[in-house]
């Protein structure tokens, strides 16, 4: 008997539910994007975020049982994303994922965010233990050990700003649209030249990052530029800016899977679209004969189908949530480790 859960994420400016079976299947992963909602005003507005999800989720979830070819007694579990994540949007996926568990009495499962971007890989790949993950997203940037399945011990994060947010604040810098990450991500790729930046090595012995140096130097250099009346190439900018990145997050994770002596090295979060990451990631792993996963592109940003295949390791192991589950915006992921 196939066991079919229906996830629910809802955790930021995305609202997404899809139905995994067996923990690897996408029956269906249906995603809303209110990137639109959110450009007039330059980034995301957690209110206006909360009252979207509350818009849709109704329609999301019968769309994702249609598209599943389900019916709601098919389902054998709701899983729904706990923290991290914005309270308000958690709380929209909370309730309803909680309705849906008393209304057909099935279990309930609490999902952490980047364990959910994390087993992404497991919908198009094997995983081999013990592995490092590195989490690049808006959110986080953090370089993980899994020994077994659901066991994550977090080995290196960043200081001050994740990776994706310091893109996005430099994006805007550069007067680029939002969400700027991919814009700046473009420009980066088409330059020929690049201006010289700093790398945030730390300490020779720490897999922690720091990005809030790299966006100060860059917005130095921008406004540099404006008091001395010179034109500065938008492009230029954003390749330094992304070679500094790359190399330094890179670097850190090759050197994590030869410490720790992983069968893999998994890409996660948003960010793992980045082309440029991807391209740097992809060579280093070829020439140092590491096994790189990384997942397609519409499992890389926020959706449900990635909470599902997490879901599926707390299903194994009959570990559920209680009704009185609350939303966690600052929740560990060492803690939800099943």
């Amino acid at each position: 008997m196939p066991t079919y859960i229906m996830a629910i994420e809802t955790s930021c400016d995305e609202t997404s539910v899809a139905i995994i079976e067996n923990g690897t299947v996408i029956r269906s992963n249906i995603v809303s994007s209110q990137i639109e909602t959110h450009q007039q005003f330059g980034g995301v507005v957690p209110e206006i975020a909360s009252r979207k999800h509350v818009e849709m989720i109704t329609w999301i979830i019968e769309e994702a049982l249609k598209v599943a070819q389900l019916e709601l007694s098919d389902l054998s579990a709701i899983a729904v994303t706990q923290g991290p994540g914005l309270v308000g949007a958690l709380l929209v996926g909370i309730i309803a994922a909680k309705s849906l568990s008393l209304a057909l009495d099935i279990p309930l499962i609490g999902v952490h965010h980047i364990a959910g971007h994390i087993y992404a890989n497991q919908l198009v790949h094997t995983l081999e233990y013990p592995l490092i993950s590195l989490v690049v997203s808006g959110g986080h940037t953090e370089i993980v050990y899994m020994e077994a399945p659901g066991q994550f011990k977090i080995i290196g994060k960043t200081r001050d700003d994740a990776a994706g947010e310091a893109y996005d604040k430099v994006a805007r810098a550069l007067g680029l649209p939002y969400p700027g990450g991919p814009f700046l991500d473009r420009l980066a790729q088409e330059a020929e030249e690049s201006i010289p930046l700093p790398r945030a090595w730390l300490e020779s012995d720490s897999y922690d990052f720091s990005f809030s140096g790299l966006k100060s130097a860059v917005l130095s250099v921008i406004n540099q530029a404006k008091m001395k009346g010179l034109t500065l190439n938008s492009g230029h900018v954003a390749r330094g800016f992304q070679e500094s990145v790359v190399e330094v997050v890179v670097e850190k994770a090759l050197r994590a899977v030869k410490a720790y002596g992983a069968k893999q090295l998994i890409l996660a979060g948003g960010v793992a679209a980045n082309r440029g990451l991807r391209e740097r990631l992809t060579a280093s792993c070829e020439k140092l004969e590491i096994p790189l996963l990384i997942p397609p592109l519409n499992l890389c940003t926020d959706n449900a189908a990635m909470i599902g295949a997490a879901a599926f390791l707390k299903w194994e192991k009959q570990q559920f949530a209680s009704l009185d589950l609350k939303a966690d915006p600052s929740l560990s992921l060492e803690a939800w480790s099943v």
